[in-house]
Order: structure tokens, then sequence, then C-alpha cells
């Protein structure tokens, strides 16, 4: 598990903050009528203009800055001049941004304009699963239990947890060690490790919990077409508490 200096802690903090800034951005932009590429080059722009770079823009040779991922999508939808979002839509929106060498990953799902209460239901329900999480996010502790917590309280409101797709450990590389599954046993996983930086990321479907890939090879949807959210952040645990670094 990694482990941060005070000096690198700043500039992972910095790197949080642009990543936060920019999903922000993206909310005001998000209404009946706009591209999934709008979207893209707009938050593009942005993130740049911060001073910060988009990390997920050429990783492993994906085609935008934003993953832009709507309804049944549940992650890694390509941003497309194709894809007009609709009244009622919901679409999730995971950003990544590069500060000074170091990362910042956290996504959100939100409503275009007015959704069924029962998808409103499923993005809270989705966000609340990761502080749920967190709250068992203590050094010395195994990373299962946050992962418990999270597969616990999904499945209480009656949704599913994907398997195949996890959080993971954030620094320097946007993916490091550990994968961080949400869902499992209490005693999986490894200790946690005072200084270290997780990005934690529940992906809750509406329907069951099995997915499909899409044949461009990233979009990642539910196999049942029933919508999906992802709520993520990078996030800072010390013997101190956990920092939200991306809120």
């Amino acid at each position: 598990m990694n482990h941060f200096s005070p000096a690198e802690i700043v500039l992972m903090k910095k790197a949080g903050a642009l990543t936060r800034d920019a999903l922000n951005y993206a909310e005001t932009l998000i209404k009946p009528g706009i591209s999934t590429l709008e979207l893209d080059n707009c938050v593009k722009k942005f993130i740049i203009n911060s001073g910060g770079q988009p990390s997920f823009l050429g990783y492993e040779g994906f085609p935008g800055s934003i993953c832009a991922s709507v309804n049944e999508m549940v992650v890694h939808g390509i941003p497309s001049a194709e894809i007009i979002l609709k009244e009622g839509d919901i679409i999730s929106i995971d950003v990544g941004v590069i500060y000074k060498g170091f990362n910042g990953d956290a996504a959100r799902t939100f409503p275009v304009g007015k959704i069924s209460p029962e998808k409103a239901r499923l993005i809270e329900v989705t966000k609340q699963s990761f502080f749920e999480g967190i709250k068992h996010l203590k050094v010395g502790e195994r990373l299962g239990k946050v992962s418990h917590a999270i597969q616990t309280y999904a499945e209480k409101h009656g949704y599913s947890v994907v398997r195949e797709l996890v959080g993971h450990g954030i620094g320097r590389k946007m993916h490091e060690p550990p994968n961080i599954p949400n869902y499992g046993k209490e005693t999986d996983g490894p200790i946690v490790t005072d200084g270290a930086c997780l990005a934690i990321e529940p992906m809750i479907n509406m329907g069951k919990k099995e997915i499909a890939m899409l044949r461009d090879g990233w979009g990642i949807v539910t196999r049942d077409h029933m919508p999906s959210a992802h709520y993520e952040n990078t996030v800072f645990v010390s013997k101190d508490g956990v920092e939200i670094l991306t809120l």
C-alpha cells in the first residue's frame, strides 16, 4: 500500500481539489440537449486552464478526458457527439486530473433535468454506500471492512454490486495496488497502512449485477439494461482519520 510524505500529500490534495472542481463544473453543464462530447471538450479545457492535465486522455488509448456513462452504462463511456442527453436520463461522470505528477480521481452520477424517484434513489444509495464504507476505513484494519460495508448497504436497499470493477490505490499513477472491491468479507484484503491514498468507488446497479462490454472495447453496460450509478472519491487515510481529497 502506498505511503506519502507531507510534501507529496500537499500535491495529492491539489490534484484532488482540481478533480473536484472539474466535476462541479461538469455538473453546471448537464442539461437536456448537450452531447457527451461537448461535456468532454468543456471539462478538458477547464482542467488545463486550472493548471492540471486530464489523466484519462490517452490512458491505454482512451479517447476522452472524461468517462461519460448514461443510464445503463456503468463506466467508461466514450464521449460522443451522437450521445445527446435527454430529460430523465442519469449520467455518471468520472474525471481524473494529474497535478505535478500526482493523480486525483472521482466520479458522480448526475440527474439530467427531472428524473424518476427510482433513479434518484439509486443515485442517493450509491453515494451513501461510499460513506458507509469509509466509516470502516482505519489504519490497522482490513480493507475488506470497507468493501463489506458498501455491499451490505447497497444490497439492503435492493440493489446489486458490480464485481468486475473495483477501486484502487492512487498516487503517482492513477491505478496502484491494492484493488478495492465493493463487496466481500470483512476479513478480506490487506491491512490499511498509515499515509495511504485510495480511490474508493461503488458501482451499483438497479437490477442484476451482471455486466457486458460494448464493441468499442471501453463502455461497460448492465446486461439487463437497468440503470447503474457510480460514486468515487480519492481519500487519504492516516492515524488521524480519513480525509476526502475530492470533495
